[in-house]
């Protein structure tokens, strides 16, 4: 990592004084040896001041080199409010150690500067000798901060291995929800070797019921409505979601929807309406939902509201009625207001290209709706807008987008808001909410990027909570709030030791051009981060974002010796309108460019072994591998796509029928097939293939609606036509990505024994 010069008035004066192309470009052993000997003396006795020890802490201790406001951010943690973070007084050993034990995350119940002192002479993160008013120099930062770097005595020795199948079996129960009561929960737990879902009271010791059977796929999502139980699921893979009932003994499994080759949306519980839900379903037309209201009990449906081809989404007001569309080309959208459903839909807000509106919920007198929006601005906000379109911002981030919010319809209030910077954080605007989430913070022990709220009854009296993190899958609780009982109900994969899982470092660098790139670094624990085995893991989308947390994956390849390293490259959402629109038409190009900047920047850190690079990465992430691969040949050593593209034009023309709303937006992002054929011809590896020379793994479902099976048929085809070995695997019961237990096993020991065969 570079080091900041502390050279003082004379060293600076010094170096003023150089002439700035010899700087460039001769050594500084030109330099008389005396004059040397004078900048280092004066180097090693000017005390250091309160800004340049924290700008130093954070090169040496943090991985965020290219982020001004995410360093600003994490010296507010490091400093709070008793130590200005920008000040150029000298420094004291007492604040130091406040920093450091901050900074190193072993903070335990200090509260006075002497408290700090002694936690550091401790940990002999500086000697034991020191005074809390003693100040530093610039010798002495670096062997503190040097101490500080070696604190957790890494022996460069790793960890114990964990079975793939630890990391990847089904984890244990988990998607626990409450009834409207707050009497009964419901989650998902394996039965015959597939998710299916359990229903247990809460108070009382009867045995928990099974509520499901499925043994060809998992359930992959369930829900309350009133005092039942209702589920998803689709056939191996198709994303043609159903919903279906069922008894409380699973016995009687009940398909609401038995409409083949169907997808089902859901569109609003209608709490307060008996027995009816309303649903989307392109039963219709396949390439649009229209609006249904569905009877779960005896499976009847009316048509609500008919979708004339443009309606991208709807919005349901407190009394059930559908009086908000989303309509779009695309590219361009207009979100429609009526009065009631027998009117005609008219323009409340039109958007222009890049804007979205995204409406969250009705207020209680149907009269404002509060939204996600980013019209006229670069980072969505949170808003709400009266129905004559005048708006007013409930809350908004500087750096990133606001990312949801949480709405109760018995307070008729918002209550709080979600985003992310490096990790997730949350703005409260209900007094009792925020006590609920601080009481548990200080039970449970955890900062709040560790703690969801998954659920709550009516009152808000009753709790079911989550914690996790970057070694932590995750553990449930039942909170009661009057009682302030805590109820550890599960914890994920409690087979893991946490001891030998990898700590995620959030990091920043700067892209070639001058934008500011945010992604995670995840080293192997017990190994100095020195000439590593690298996997850069690019993620989907592109339109999504890696973030902080729990991923077995990556802790997989972490577990085996791999740093990994994720990178939310330009086109990832989450900050901002400019950054994501940088991305368009750039697949290949300056998207591909930020990810091998992100390795670049892994090498010139000391971290990747430049010998011993792989990419590794799922639906975009494995056209970002093929991209890798074959338009910077030399940097990669092996590579894995799993479900990936590797022609845009097949790509294009076999979107989903229900992604034709989508399709215009598609050729803004992408490319268009006959306007930019050209484009879309030089960033398609398939056209490109003799150029590939690193070994190749891909991984593919047969049913996948997404990236079609002939995705992965043509690359490798077009390898083996030119005698170049890859392996394949596909799954005939899989879709995009290996969702059955099974099949995901068998894929990660393939792409262990894959990648340590060429980067060990």
């Amino acid at each position: 990592m570079k080091k900041q010069a502390l050279l003082g008035v004379m060293a600076s004066a010094l170096l003023m004084s150089y002439p700035l192309g010899a700087q460039a470009n001769d050594s500084v052993r030109t330099i008389d040896p005396e004059t040397v000997r004078i900048a280092e003396n004066v180097k090693a006795e000017v005390s250091v001041t309160t800004a340049e020890f924290i700008q130093s802490a954070l090169d040496e201790l943090t991985y965020q080199h290219g982020s001004k406001e995410m360093r600003e951010e994490i010296a507010k943690r490091w400093t709070g409010n008793t130590i200005r973070a920008g000040s150029e007084k000298e420094i004291t050993k007492g604040e130091i150690s406040k920093i450091l034990i901050r900074a190193l995350g072993i903070e335990e119940k200090e509260k006075t500067a002497s408290d700090y002192l002694e936690s550091a002479k401790i940990h002999r993160l500086i000697k034991v000798y020191s005074q809390i008013n003693e100040t530093v120099t610039a010798e002495e930062m670096e062997v503190i901060l040097k101490n500080a770097k070696q604190y957790k005595g890494i022996d460069d020795k790793g960890v114990s291995e964990i079975s793939v199948e630890d990391f990847m079996k089904n984890p244990g129960d988990f998607g626990y929800e409450m009834s409207p009561d707050g009497e009964y929960i419901s989650y998902s737990s394996e039965w015959e070797g597939r998710m299916n879902v359990f229903v247990k009271k809460m108070h009382g010791e009867d045995e928990p019921i099974r509520v499901t059977s499925s043994k060809d796929r998992d359930v992959a999502a369930s829900f309350w409505k009133d005092d039942n139980i209702l589920y998803v699921k689709d056939n191996g893979g198709d994303e043609n979601y159903h919903i279906y009932s069922s008894d409380f003994n699973g016995q009687k499994e009940r398909d609401l929807t038995p409409y083949p080759g169907v997808r089902v949306e859901m569109i609003s519980n209608l709490t307060g309406v008996k027995d009816e839900i309303l649903i989307g379903m392109n039963k219709e037309n396949p390439t649009v939902f229209d609006v249904y209201r569905l009877n779960i009990k005896t499976g009847d449906l009316e048509h609500v509201a008919k979708n004339p081809g443009n309606i991208a989404g709807w919005l349901a007001d407190h009394d059930g009625k559908i009086r908000i569309a989303l309509e779009s080309d695309g590219v361009d959208s207009t979100v429609l207001y009526r009065e009631t459903e027998k009117d005609e839909f008219k323009p409340l807000v039109q958007t222009e290209k890049g804007d979205m509106i995204s409406p969250i919920a009705f207020s209680k007198d149907n009269q404002s709706i509060y939204a996600l929006s980013n019209k006229d601005r670069d980072k969505t906000e949170l808003v709400v807008l009266d129905l004559k379109a005048n708006e007013k911002v409930i809350h908004s981030n500087p750096q990133v987008d606001i990312l949801g919010a949480v709405y109760d319809p018995v307070k008729d209030a918002i209550l709080a808001s979600v985003y992310m910077t490096d990790k997730i954080h949350y703005e409260f605007f209900d007094k009792e909410l925020e006590n609920t989430f601080n009481d548990l913070k200080e039970k449970l022990n955890v900062d709040e990027s560790q703690l969801s709220i998954e659920d709550y009854n009516k009152e808000m009296s009753k709790f079911i909570v989550a914690v996790s993190g970057d070694k932590e899958y995750g553990t449930y609780y039942y909170y009661d709030a009057e009682t302030k009982e805590l109820t550890k109900l599960t914890e994920l994969a409690p087979w893991i030791d946490r001891d030998s899982l990898a700590d995620m470092h959030p990091i920043s660098y700067k892209s070639r051009d001058g934008l500011t790139i945010h992604g995670y670094l995840t080293l192997p624990k017990n190994k100095k981060a020195e000439q590593l085995p690298l996997i850069v893991n690019p993620h989907g989308g592109p339109w999504a974002r890696d973030m902080w947390g729990y991923n077995p994956e990556v802790q997989l390849l972490a577990n085996r010796g791999y740093a990994v390293l994720q990178v939310n490259f330009r086109s990832s959402t989450g900050y901002g309108k400019e950054f994501m629109d940088a991305g368009n038409k750039q697949w290949g190009l300056k998207i591909q460019d930020d990810i091998t900047d992100g390795v670049q920047w892994a090498i010139d850190q000391g971290i990747a072994d430049p010998d011993r690079v792989g990419i590794y990465g799922a639906s975009f992430g494995g056209y970002a591998t093929l991209a890798g691969i074959t338009f910077t040949p030399d940097l990669y050593a092996a590579a894995v796509d799993y479900v990936g593209v590797s022609n845009l034009f097949t790509l294009l023309d076999t979107i989903p029928p229900y992604w034709e709303t989508m399709r215009n937006n598609l050729y803004n992002r992408v490319g268009h097939p006959e306007e930019d054929k050209k484009l879309l011809e030089a960033v398609s590896p398939v056209f490109h293939a003799d150029k590939i020379k690193t070994p190749l793994f891909v991984a593919q479902g047969a049913n996948d609606p997404r990236v079609n099976k002939a995705e992965s048929d043509q690359i490798v085809e077009a390898l083996k036509k030119r005698g170049i070995d890859v392996e394949y695997m596909l799954k005939d019961n899989e879709g995009h990505g290996f969702q059955n237990e099974e099949n995901r096993i068998e894929f990660y020991h393939a792409m262990i024994e894959f990648l340590d065969k060429h980067l060990k």
